[in-house]
Order: structure tokens, then sequence, then C-alpha cells
């Protein structure tokens, strides 16, 4: 499938994307040439292969749960630019109207 300037134009304007003329010439050379070799690629005799999600055989390595002493309070907040009653304390960002 061949693929032409208008249909890039019209690609990146529904991208909200503005290209100049040699950003077009540019983007449909190469897009030209990944849908040629896309369309290489479908030319391939897969009917014997088995469909894989990962090409390597994967394997999940666990590790046991542990029950661990956590960070104490103090620690965790000790680096935090505000606290207060051992709790983060932020600025306001949402302003509600009643």
């Amino acid at each position: 499938m061949a693929i032409n300037k208008d249909t890039v134009k019209y690609t990146a304007n529904l991208a909200r994307i503005e290209l100049s003329d040699e950003e077009l010439d540019h983007f449909t050379g190469q897009l030209d040439k990944i849908l040629a070799y896309v369309d290489k690629l479908n030319t391939l005799n897969v009917a014997d292969l088995k469909p894989t999600s990962h090409v390597l055989k994967m394997k999940n390595v666990y590790r046991e749960d542990a029950v661990k002493n956590s960070l104490p309070v103090s620690g965790a907040i000790k680096n935090a630019p505000l606290a207060e009653n051992n709790l983060f304390k932020v600025p306001k960002i949402i302003d509600i109207e009643a």
C-alpha cells in the first residue's frame, strides 16, 4: 500500500500536528517505506507457526513474602518540605466553591 501526501496531511490534521511542506515530504517517504516493509512481511508463510506472546520463554521469578518492620513515621516524613501530625502536608490545589 503506497501512501501519499494527502493521507499524511489528513492524518496530521487528525493528530492536530502542523507539518511544513518539507516535513510532509519527509514523513510521506518514511511512512511509505514502513508500509512497504509491512507489506513485505505479509508475503511470509506463517501457516505452521504457533502464536506466541514472547520470542523467548518467559518465567516469573517470585520471592517469598516475609513480614518485615516498616519505615518509622519519623523516617518517612523527615525529608518532607511540610509535615503536620505525622502526615505529609501539601498545598491546596482544588478550590471548591459552595
